[in-house]
């Protein structure tokens, strides 16, 4: 493998830190897809399931911060290796937070029991779909160090902004046409915007995949061309 060092207690070590990401990446992407399918189906049960597993992601967000920082400490890494230690911590943060929304969104589910939107599906689940799918590839770039994925990803965060602006003026739209459903609205404006943000999360954990491979952060760059 890429990487690999003549100090075997150091691969191992690098080893059980990319695992953990794979396995707590795994764990926030069933999380995700359940949360949404909760508020799909109006299903309390699956919302639930979504509570219990925010548990483990931040019993393993915890326990993987830890071990990142002993190994930091025990090996002290330079270069590529303390860059890609400093990313998967960043990387686990994202994955937390992800973790967060999920918990956002399955709350929801209580408002919409039985599966009684206030707006059609399709677009919904479009933009979760996607979501989900730029998740998946931000864990494999991450252990691929596929700094490629940074720039497919940024165009898919394009096309999910640009669903969440079409559903939100959907929403906003039923609102005032349909004062009596202002709470069911306003309740899935907030559904959409936790998709988003799910999205965002993946998209800086590509980014994270850049800057261990070519040693520069690439959302700096962007800062500086959305400022001109």
């Amino acid at each position: 493998m890429p990487g690999e060092h003549t100090y075997k207690p150091f691969d191992a070590d690098i080893d059980a830190i990319r695992s953990a990401i794979t396995a707590m990446g795994g764990l926030v992407e069933r999380q995700f897809l359940r949360a949404v399918d909760a508020v799909r189906h109006g299903d309390l049960g699956l919302a639930m399931q979504v509570m219990a597993d925010e548990k483990v992601v931040n019993q393993m967000h915890v326990e993987s911060d830890l071990r990142c920082n002993q190994v930091i400490a025990k090996r002290q890494p330079i270069a590529i290796d303390l860059r890609e230690i400093i990313a998967v911590i960043h990387g686990i943060n994202d994955l937390e937070r992800i973790g967060d929304e999920a918990k956002k969104i399955a709350l929801k589910a209580r408002t919409f029991e039985g599966g009684k939107l206030p707006i059609p599906v399709g677009k919904l689940l479009q933009m979760s779909e996607l979501v989900s799918e730029m998740l998946r590839e931000s864990i494999d770039a991450f252990v691929r160090k596929d700094a490629s994925a940074a720039n497919r990803l940024f165009q898919r965060d394009v096309e999910v902004d640009a669903l969440r602006d079409e559903l939100i003026a959907e929403l906003m739209g039923k609102m005032a046409q349909e004062p009596m459903g202002v709470s069911d609205a306003l309740s899935m404006v907030f559904i959409v915007q936790s998709i988003e943000r799910v999205g965002d999360h993946a998209k800086n954990i590509a980014e994270y995949v850049v800057h261990v491979v070519e040693g520069f952060d690439p959302r700096h760059g962007r800062v500086a061309q959305d400022g001109q």
